[in-house]
């Protein structure tokens, strides 16, 4: 499995737990002074992935306001990027004299050299219920992009529901939600992965995604073909042809664009269509719906192609994978 640090602080002394929180956000994130109204029993719990170079973590806790400054930058400073996506509770957070909001849906973007301050609390309805931000922290020198252009996004927010913005919460949330999921190898790939996603999400952001070196552009192209294929494996009209359309782009230039990876476009489209029928199969709510209505809903028309693409992928039939 990955890396990973998982912290509870109800598994301390009361007297401690704070102290303890305080060193943990230095050791795996950045020094910062934290104040909160719920020091004397600070209940909280963080989960951190390593990727290499790329650090993802999961962090919950109550309400606090937090304070990078400039004495503990002259200390040390490990030269991030961090991004920070609130999943509850609202606040602000402020770097170059700039201040936005801190709520859901909005990943915020700092720059660990500099000074910044943020304060996060829970909804009014719900004042002391733990919050939940996901983070991300990335090296400067591994963003191709001039730190004069990125220093515009200090101090802003960047939406999650469009754009890059979508694949790179979507991903960040895969590996912090489900390391189990992955071998210690996998760390390195994953962690280029998050770096072209950060590197896209503030390229697309200040409209220089042109300038970004080719391999950037071309891996984040496939990511964002790939994830278009497998929320649109439903529709019987998905074919290459559909998806290059799709991403402006002509056959060939798609076909260039997977010439290099394991598995081309049409590959992607059938075992993605297949992995979905093998899940409905095994799901007991579907036990009585028929096997080829359950290949019909995920585009397969032709009974006979999608139990011979079945029996080569799962090496065995439709309605044995279903009986076992």
């Amino acid at each position: 499995m990955l890396a990973v640090d998982v912290v509870d602080t109800a598994a301390l002394p009361e007297s401690d737990r704070f102290g303890f929180w305080h060193d943990l956000v230095a050791r795996e994130s950045v020094p910062a002074r934290i104040h909160s109204a719920h020091s004397r029993d600070f209940r909280a719990g963080a989960t951190v992935v390593s990727l290499g170079d790329v650090v993802v973590s999961r962090w919950r806790y109550p309400s606090l306001e937090m304070h990078r400054t400039a004495r503990q930058i002259r200390r040390g400073d490990p030269e991030m990027y961090q991004l920070a996506l609130p999943l509850s509770g609202r606040g602000w957070m402020e770097q170059e004299r700039r201040e936005t909001i801190l709520a859901p849906g909005h990943l915020n973007f700092v720059d660990t050299s500099r000074p910044h301050a943020s304060m996060h609390e829970g909804a009014e309805s719900e004042p002391d219920r733990l919050l939940t931000t996901l983070t991300v922290l990335v090296p400067h020198s591994m963003i191709p992009v001039h730190p004069n252009k990125i220093a515009k996004l200090l101090g802003a927010s960047i939406p999650t529901t469009e754009g890059m913005g979508v694949l790179l919460t979507d991903f960040v949330q895969q590996v912090v939600g489900h390391p189990e999921q992955y071998e210690v190898e996998d760390a390195p790939r994953l962690g280029f992965i998050a770096r072209d996603l950060i590197a896209a999400t503030v390229a697309h952001r200040l409209d220089v995604a042109s300038s970004l070196p080719q391999d950037f552009r071309g891996h984040a192209q496939r990511l964002r073909i790939v994830a278009f294929i497998q929320s649109n494996l439903h529709d019987r009209n998905l074919t290459p042809a559909a998806v290059a359309a799709a991403h402006h782009l002509s056959l060939r230039t798609m076909y260039r664009l997977f010439e290099a990876e394991p598995a081309s476009v049409a590959e992607l489209i059938r075992r993605g269509r297949l992995d979905r029928c093998a899940t409905d199969l095994r799901d007991p709510r579907l036990r009585d719906r028929p096997i080829y209505a359950i290949a019909a809903r995920w585009g397969f028309t032709d009974k006979a192609y999608f139990s011979r693409a079945f029996r080569t992928v799962y090496g065995q039939s439709p309605r044995g994978y279903r009986g076992n």
